[in-house]
């Protein structure tokens, strides 16, 4: 005869099966981020913070928020998934004893949260957020404290956007750029990319301070660049519909392929390539676009009043051409 005391009490053998069902789903959703590719844990709050600027923190108070918004934790983003699946043996006893508090209508206290844009980070409460995402529950009680930045987060930011946010971040320390012009946005789909942008900067300031024949500073290099180079090009892209023809790319990811291929070109040719024979020779096959994208090409040269400028290697060149003729 089996010992009362020791016989599972309903609410506990309930939540012993919801924590055994819970890490199964831990496996499979293992074999679904590598099939797709996707990363698969939370965000660390503090790496976050490491990584974007952080201008101010205001403490909203208790309020419900959405349990799909959370993304990440403050010090146990390692003992649950994406998913806030446990992924630890020994969260078990503590996870099980908050699914039978939920399931016994006892009361929690409200998690403790971070929040930047529109993601959540959990302060305290990790077990509750990850029994009420197992349960489908929509929302959660939290205390809130908001930190404010530029580059606030979204639901599906992850570790791979985050180094993108922080590339952006330092891009726009470096130039100023969303304070001189208000709502201008520059998206990349790769990593690395906002550096590449600087390097354009810095030649456009070299050539206007050429042109003009006297020191550039460098807002005022930022300004021009944006207003004669950079914002006149994606203004036809978006205008001629060119991304059409490429989808998941941004008007910034073209911007980039128009210079870089143009400037490759002409060093395998050991000649200034035009942009007809930049579009035509990217992709054969897609005659089509091609034929498209000629007519947007000629009309951004007649927008563009300075010189392309492709990377620190054509600043390179155009500084030793400088010299030989002195």
């Amino acid at each position: 005869m089996i010992d009362p005391s020791r016989r599972l009490k309903p609410a506990a053998f309930q939540a012993q099966e919801d924590y055994n069902r819970a890490r199964r789903k831990v496996f499979l959703d293992e074999i679904s981020s590598f099939l797709m590719r996707r990363p698969n844990d939370l965000l660390s709050f503090q790496e976050v913070r490491e990584q974007l600027p952080i201008k101010s923190q205001v403490y909203r108070g208790v309020r419900a928020i959405p349990v799909a918004r959370i993304i990440g934790s403050v010090d146990r983003y390692e003992d649950f998934n994406r998913h806030f699946l446990p992924t630890q043996t020994h969260t078990q006893a503590r996870w099980e004893n908050v699914d039978e508090a939920t399931l016994t209508d006892i009361v929690l206290p409200p998690i403790q949260v971070y929040q930047i844009g529109e993601a959540y980070f959990v302060l305290d409460g990790n077990h509750r957020v990850s029994v009420a995402k197992e349960k489908g529950m929509a929302f959660i009680d939290a205390q809130v404290v908001e930190l404010q930045t530029k580059l606030p987060l979204t639901r599906d930011t992850d570790q791979r956007e985050l180094l993108r946010l922080a590339e952006y971040a330092r891009f726009l320390e470096q130039t100023n750029l969303d304070t001189l012009r208000p709502g201008a946005g520059i998206a990349f789909t790769s990593l690395g990319r906002y550096n590449v942008l600087i390097e354009h900067i810095s030649a456009h300031r070299w050539f206007m301070g050429i042109e003009q024949n006297r020191p550039v500073s460098w807002e005022e290099a930022v300004l021009d660049w944006y207003d004669t180079v950079y914002a006149p090009l994606v203004q036809i892209i978006e205008e001629q519909g060119i991304l059409d023809a490429f989808p998941g790319r941004t008007p910034a990811d073209l911007y980039l392929w128009i210079m870089d291929h143009r400037y490759y070109l002409s060093q395998e040719q050991g000649r200034q390539v035009g942009p007809h024979t930049a579009v035509l020779t990217y992709n054969r096959s897609q005659v089509n676009w091609a034929r498209k994208v000629l007519g947007w090409t000629n009309r951004l040269l007649d927008h563009v009043a300075h010189p392309f400028v492709i990377s620190a290697q054509a600043l390179a060149r155009a500084l030793k051409a400088g010299s030989a003729r002195r």
